[in-house]
């Protein structure tokens, strides 16, 4: 990097300093050192007041254990080149020793206001805060350098280690917090409170607290907006729910049956075409550890299916299905096979929500959609969003049955059915008119 002002013009041995320094820095890295001394000394003779030469002599010092001296090369060169953030860190860093703590921060800071996401700069505010007895303002320090992580971004030893350690504080801060936020509410106990649900409050709080994140729709294809993006709904929102449950014995020993007497007719649920990106289903892709007995696939009645499992078409026939031509309704006996998991993955669309009714439940199933992790029991149906992400797991020694079908998300409007209905229709003949291939699905 060139640390020189490009007003002022970079001369030949500048550059030539510059590209030595780099390669010092590598081969540092490397473990190199006899071959970085001797390009150091090379770029010291030719320019030995370069801030680069500068500060590799100042991080000697430091090493060396006289942190005074690097701190006095230090701040000449933040003086000279002020925009250049691995100056500030060093100087930050040679203050630590030194236990100039105010002016660590200030330094800092001064990181901060040319990259306010640097991971390190935050990781070390944090801990200078720590040591300056401000333990909460370090902890909401630690959670904004987590933030700026990706899932799987790979971190040398010394910082993932400081991840971590910024991790337990952030989670020890938010229990401490959580005890004073709760010892607050439980003195909330008027007349006017009683009976209220605290199930969107107590949700806040976790994201407050950093304990759980809220889980927004990303279906695959078509959002729905301004619908309600509950992870799992209220049950009162659906008053065929308890007549759908009364009817769970019944249905069980249909899927029994069908067990016993069908086992031809349980395809695997996931079955792309190998040409397409499969991402999380390559394991279960065509795989019948995943399996499903269709009762209606895609709005397409299979007749033998149904006419196998009477009592659970008629419960069917309760409510209120998704009817779109050659979308819906889709109706299945899942069967999840022992110690398998069912990869974290969203849905189509929110305009219909996914219900479950457990039918055979081993111990130790479990199913999660966004920050709600849930046991199955046997008879007891839920309905959620499926476009916020979920994942689902047998680690059983026995498989895992449920019946799963797809109802109207019961906040559409009977004419928003009617435009989502014909909106799809059109989409499809418009795809259609080519011919079905392999990728072009809606």
């Amino acid at each position: 990097m060139n640390v020189r002002s490009a007003e002022a013009g970079v001369s030949a041995d500048e550059q030539r300093v510059a590209a030595l320094m780099a390669n010092v820095d590598r081969l540092i890295a490397e473990r190199r050192d006899a071959e970085a001394e001797r390009l150091y000394g090379e770029a010291a003779t030719i320019l030995p007041s370069h801030p680069l030469v500068l500060h590799e002599r100042a991080r000697r010092l430091a090493l060396g254990g006289n942190a005074a001296a690097a701190r006095a090369i230090l701040e000449k060169i933040v003086a000279q080149v002020p925009g250049h953030l691995p100056f500030w860190l060093s100087l930050a860093a040679a203050l630590r020793v030194l236990g100039r703590r105010e002016e660590e921060l200030a330094a800092l800071e001064r990181a901060l206001a040319l990259d306010a996401t640097h991971l390190v700069v935050l990781l070390q505010k944090g801990a200078v805060l720590d040591l300056m007895n401000k333990p909460r303002s370090a902890a909401a320090i630690y959670g904004h350098a987590l933030q700026t992580l990706s899932t799987g971004t790979p971190l040398p030893p010394a910082v993932e280690a400081h991840v971590r350690h910024a991790r337990q504080r952030v989670n020890a801060d938010a229990a401490g917090l959580a005890e004073v936020i709760d010892a607050r509410l439980r003195t909330m106990s008027s007349p006017e409170h009683a009976g209220g649900s605290r199930a969107r409050f107590e949700r806040c709080l976790d994201r407050v607290l950093g304990r759980r994140r809220i889980f927004t729709p990303e279906p695959t294809f078509m959002l729905f907006p301004y619908l309600r993006n509950y992870e799992f709904f209220a049950r009162e929102q659906f008053p065929w729910l308890a007549n759908l449950e009364a009817a769970t014995e019944s249905i069980r020993r249909e899927l029994l049956e069908v067990l016993r007497e069908d086992q031809d007719g349980v395809e695997p649920y996931i079955a792309f075409n190998d040409g397409l990106p499969l991402r999380q289903w390559r394991e279960l892709n065509h795989s019948r550890r995943w399996g499903a007995y269709f009762l209606w696939n895609q709005g397409r009645r299979e007749e033998s299916h149904l006419a196998r499992c009477p009592l659970t078409a008629a419960a069917l026939a309760a409510v209120p299905q998704v009817d779109i031509p050659g979308r819906g309704p889709t109706a299945f006996f899942s069967i999840l096979d022992t110690h398998t998991k069912i990869p974290p993955h969203t849905g189509v669309t929110n305009t219909r929500l996914t219900v479950h009714l457990p039918l055979i439940v081993p111990p130790n199933c479990s199913f999660r959609v966004g920050g709600e992790t849930r046991p199955w029991r046997a008879g007891t149906a839920w309905v959620f969003d499926d476009t916020i992400e979920h994942e689902a797991w047998n680690d059983s020694d026995a498989p895992r049955a449920i019946l799963i079908f797809d109802v109207w998300n019961p906040e559409l409007t009977a004419l928003e059915r009617d435009l989502v209905r014909e909106m799809i229709a059109a989409l499809a003949e418009y795809y259609e008119a080519e011919g079905a291939l392999p990728g072009v699905v809606i």
